[in-house]
């Protein structure tokens, strides 16, 4: 009995106590809340906007225009732009200033491929101008022919998934420069591709300059087998290839003249820049 009276004591004295009132709440803290998440909303999707991450193009990829006729003044202007950019990359500039550069020459592949064959060639030809290849490549080549530095721009019209170059043509570009080297070092210089394999590393995003790194691994009769990889300007490796090369034992029968004109006629004792252009000066040096 005792227990439940304690019980009863203890009871009425909680209804007695005084404890401090819960604080009021704000009647404006909902809408702070509300206006600092559409500012955090607002500044990044401004963000976004104006520096989008490159994988977002995966998702939603800024709208462009088709390809202009390349004999059109605005391709002109725009092909002459681009070259001048292409000679001024730093890559390229401290290439030709590195300590061996004597040890490297400098070609232009298809400048002076015949119109005749041009025409029917893909890359050459059917991919040539502004927002495709709008450039022919630009070819650093040890004099001993072992190791080769391309560099070409790859333009909005040539991709598979719209923004990213097509895996195929990058296939393309890397036959045709790792052929270059393997072709040089074979006895009669013609040579066709027996295996090509490559490996995708990372996506190459349209319209930007990139850079094809080959190397001779061996060479022995009428084969050779060469290594390259693509690089963005900041050398990040997005794909990855070895290939093998052999020269057909009709080789004495197709037109090695052609062949060499079209890779770019190797010229070890030239030491001025290749340009685009006969006759145009080399773009004054920046102070």
């Amino acid at each position: 009995m005792s227990v439940n009276i304690l019980r009863r004591i203890l009871t009425n004295a909680r209804g007695f106590s005084t404890g401090l009132p819960p604080p009021a709440r704000s009647p404006y803290r909902h809408l702070r809340t509300l206006a600092l998440s559409g500012s955090v909303a607002v500044t990044g999707y401004a963000l976004g906007a104006l520096y989008p991450h490159p994988y977002i193009t995966f998702i939603s990829p800024r709208p462009a225009p088709a390809p202009p006729d390349p004999d059109s003044p605005q391709s002109i202007v725009y092909t002459a732009a681009l070259e001048q950019t292409l000679q001024t990359l730093p890559l390229l500039t401290s290439h030709r200033a590195q300590p061996d550069a004597h040890e490297w020459y400098e070609t232009r592949p298809y400048v002076s491929y015949p119109e005749q064959l041009r025409v029917n060639s893909l890359t050459a030809g059917a991919l040539r101008g502004p927002g495709k290849l709008a450039l022919p490549p630009l070819v650093r080549a040890r004099k001993d022919e072992s190791e080769a530095v391309v560099i070409m721009h790859v333009g909005r019209g040539v991709c598979g998934h719209d923004g990213i170059i097509h895996g195929g043509l990058l296939a393309t570009i890397l036959d045709e420069s790792l052929a270059r080297t393997a072709i040089i070092n074979l006895p009669d210089k013609i040579g066709v591709t027996a295996n090509l394999s490559i490996n995708y590393r990372a996506p190459t995003f349209a319209d930007q300059f990139i850079v094809i790194r080959i190397s001779l691994v061996d060479k022995a009769g009428r084969k050779s087998k060469v290594t390259g990889k693509v690089e963005d300007l900041k050398g990040n490796v997005l794909v990855e290839a070895h290939a093998t090369f052999v020269q057909p034992k009709y080789a004495h029968l197709l037109k090695s003249k052609a062949v060499q004109q079209m890779m770019g006629d190797p010229d070890p004792d030239k030491s001025t820049p290749v340009l685009l252009s006969e006759g145009m000066p080399p773009p004054p040096s920046k102070a």
